[in-house]
Formats: C-alpha cells, sequence, structure tokens
C-alpha cells in the first residue's frame, strides 16, 4: 500500500467512509508519535496524542483508555468515564482489554505494537466496541465477549454489526513456538518446519461463527512486522518500542 494511502486509511477508517456522520475511527502510525503514557519514552505522549485527535476532531482530554493486561474483560464505557486515562495512565481503567459504549462524543482507545485491534459498529442501534486483542485475549475470546455485552447491553444483532481490523503483526511474520499447537490446533500455518499465527484469521473466524456478515468485515491488511517504517512493532524493536492509538467514538 503506499504511504499516502497507508496515511489516507488511517485517519478516514473503514467505517467512515460508510458511516460519515456516524462516527470517527482511526489509528496512528509510527511518524505520529508515541501514543502511550507507560510504554517506552512517553515525554512528547500527550502532545502526539492532542495533534493526532485533532486531526480526527477528537479532544485529546476525553479520551477513555484503558490498563491492558492481555486479557478478556470488556468494559461498558458511560459519560462518567469521559478523560479517564486521557492525562494520566493512573487514571485509565484498569485491567481491561475491552471497552464498548453507545454514548455520544467518548472517544475509545486502545494502544498497539503488533497485537490486533477490532473496530465493532452496531449501525441499528448505534453502539461501539474497541477490542485489544493479542494471542492470549483471542484465546479468551475477547470478540466474542465484546459482542456478547453489546447484545446484552445495546440490544444489539449480530447481522447489523460492522468490524474491521487496525495494524498487527501478520502471520507472514508472527512466528510461534511449537506449544502454540495445543493453545491454536487449527489456526496455525506451516511453513519450513516453522509455526506462524495468524491473529486476524482467528478474530474473523469468531466473528463469522457469533454471525457476522462476512461483507461486514474490513481488513487493511497490514503487517506490523513488515511495515516497521510506518508503523510500531515490538517484536522488531523491543522494549523500547512506542505505541499506535486505534481510536473509535461516535458522532
Amino acid at each position: 500500500m503506499p504511504q499516502n494511502l497507508l496515511i489516507e486509511n488511517s485517519r478516514n477508517f473503514f467505517f467512515d467512509g460508510l458511516f460519515a456522520s456516524e462516527i470517527v475511527s482511526g489509528f496512528s502510525l509510527r511518524h505520529s508519535g508515541n501514543m502511550s503514557l507507560y510504554y517506552a519514552d512517553t515525554k512528547d505522549s500527550l502532545e502526539n496524542r492532542r495533534i493526532f485527535l485533532e486531526n480526527l476532531g477528537i479532544d485529546y482530554q476525553t479520551l477513555v483508555c484503558t490498563q491492558q493486561q492481555h486479557g478478556s474483560r470488556v468494559k461498558i464505557v458511560k459519560k462518567t468515564d469521559k478523560g479517564r486515562g486521557a492525562l494520566s495512565y493512573a487514571t485509565a481503567i484498569s485491567d481491561t482489554d475491552g471497552l464498548v459504549t453507545e454514548e455520544k462524543n467518548l472517544p475509545l482507545a486502545i494502544f498497539t505494537a503488533d497485537c490486533l485491534s477490532v473496530f465493532l459498529y452496531d449501525s441499528n442501534n448505534k453502539s461501539i466496541g474497541l477490542v485489544h486483542a493479542g494471542w492470549r485475549s483471542s484465546k479468551e475470546n475477547i470478540v466474542v465477549k465484546t459482542l456478547k455485552i453489546m447484545q446484552e447491553g445495546f440490544n444489539t444483532r449480530s447481522e447489523d454489526v460492522y468490524a474491521a481490523f487496525g495494524p498487527a503483526i501478520r502471520s507472514c511474520c508472527y512466528e510461534v513456538g511449537q506449544d502454540f499447537k495445543d493453545i491454536f490446533p487449527s489456526d496455525l500455518i506451516e511453513k519450513d518446519g516453522r509455526l506462524y499465527l495468524d491473529l486476524v484469521k482467528i478474530n474473523k473466524k469468531q466473528l463469522l461463527d457469533c454471525g457476522l456478515k462476512d461483507t461486514n468485515i474490513f481488513d487493511l491488511n497490514l503487517c506490523t512486522f513488515c511495515r516497521s517504517a510506518d508503523l510500531f512493532s515490538y517484536r522488531k524493536e523491543g522494549p523500547s518500542c512506542g505505541r499506535m492509538m486505534s481510536v473509535m467514538m461516535l458522532r
């Protein structure tokens, strides 16, 4: 994907093209800087957030963030949560890897550097979900749990849900050990005697099994490891790696 197209898609994600008047969504790139207030060099992170979100029409001080734990806890976000984790990691929602809301003008955020971000939109009842899905969270079916919470809390029907995948390390580069045969027995790819994991395939299958339409699931097919000039990759860079932000908000 050409650089200019990548930048355009990062700021005007799938949902904006389909539902421009209803939703804002996007993800930051490496050139936007580290978005985390916890990992890597954080001295410019607030300013990075401010500039990136300003381009999306979002006030960075209203952001709702979590202290991600690679688990499967999902929280329904209310207006009273506005600003949690926006200015300090300590104020972020603890031990949570998925957020859902039906509130307008309440931006949800997760942070990644190889893990998969999953964007969910209920086009009928106007609610959203944003999920941090690494291999542990995917093993615990976090997207399934997120959909269930949306169904119980917002009367969401699977056939009304649109989903999209942000950048993540892909099966071309995500080599895993032999122990993963027990964790994901049917979701590994073997090449030259090595095993590779496909996070997108796993999460897409879970969404389809929940009743989403295949035509309502979108993927930019961006590998963080392959495209590390544009995207942060923890596996390639190690502990000094910054984090990208995925953000989603109902208008």
